[in-house]
């Protein structure tokens, strides 16, 4: 049994698919409100068998642990949570779910991570998952962490929000700093895969990868990218990262949701890469390129409107 947290998350919804492909055993941990919106087919015979409760709670943590041999840990607050959420999905969610994990004797824990990753970051972001990374090789259980750089897909929380904001502004973009930072996009399918692949390999116990797609971008080349394929070309004027921020401060008490989060920032204040062939050394394939994988989805949305429901929608309540 493979128990899978934070499964109607966006790298959750994808990795449920390919373990139904599979016909593997699977099990989800998901509160009321996720229950109601669940993605995959409820009434397939290969449905994940579903725990209702939240990462927090010790008994309904116990339940889905139980007879489980290895758990993909997915559930955070990345994109949309304050410091606190972080701190109690993430730091308090991890420790409560290893404690449970060790009482019922699980195998193995896979937890995805994030390029820079480090617990002595200045950025609150790596900072926690650096956080959670200590916590889980200290767990006393076996473990593999995977840290991929940004992960990008027809719903991602990244380049889609990109997308957004130029379909807002008829004029302009504004650009953390200078657009030097190097970021290390890689496609949903192809962590996903990786993910797959370190599930089956016993050499992949303990050890901690690093992963990304085959090139590097630049935050500007990222931003142009995305011009190019939506047909949306913008001025780009870069601003200071603490005008950004504080912007968008201003931003999330005018809306219940911000396209900018001060993780979204975190992610774009320093580079964030790895060696170009780890996907390939560690898993065996070959990643997707960045604009060949944008030209199939993104140039057939509208992103204004889709903006604007974002936008007025309730942020998710803290669990």
């Amino acid at each position: 049994m493979i128990l899978v947290t934070g499964a109607t998350g966006f790298v959750g919804r994808h990795l449920i698919t390919a373990l139904m492909a599979r016909n593997l055993p699977v099990r989800v941990l998901l509160n009321e409100r996720q229950v109601r919106r669940i993605p995959w087919d409820t009434s397939s015979e290969n449905a994940p068998e579903i725990i209702m409760g939240t990462i927090l709670e010790e008994e309904a943590v116990f339940r889905a642990v139980t007879r489980a041999h290895t758990i993909v840990h997915l559930e955070n607050a990345m994109w949309w949570g304050r410091r606190r959420d972080l701190e109690r999905i993430e730091l308090a969610g991890t420790r409560n779910l290893i404690t449970q994990a060790r009482a019922a004797r699980v195998g193995r824990l896979i937890v995805l991570s994030h390029l820079g990753a480090a617990p002595s970051s200045a950025y609150m972001l790596h900072r926690i998952k650096g956080q959670v990374e200590e916590i889980v090789r200290n767990s006393g259980l076996a473990y593999t962490i995977i840290r991929p750089g940004v992960v990008f897909g027809e719903e991602d929380a990244f380049v889609n929000h990109i997308a957004m904001m130029l379909s807002t502004n008829p004029f302009l973009f504004l650009m953390p700093g200078y657009g030097e930072v190097v970021l290390h996009p890689i496609y949903i399918d192809d962590l996903v895969r990786a993910l797959m692949t370190a599930l089956e390999r016993v050499e992949a116990v303990d050890r901690t990868f690093e992963i990304g797609g085959p090139e590097y971008t630049t935050v500007e080349d990222l931003l142009l990218t995305v011009m190019r394929v939506t047909s949306m070309q913008r001025a780009i004027v870069g601003v200071p990262p603490y005008l950004i921020r504080w912007l968008t401060a201003i931003y999330s008490r005018l809306f219940p949701r911000s396209l900018v989060t001060s993780q979204w920032l975190d992610i774009m204040a320093t580079n964030r890469t790895t060696q170009l062939g780890n996907t390939y050394e560690y898993f065996g394939f070959q990643p997707r390129r960045f604009e060949d994988t944008l030209l199939m989805y993104l140039p057939h949305r509208r992103y204004f409107w889709r903006s604007v429901r974002y936008a007025l929608r309730h942020r998710p309540r803290p669990i």
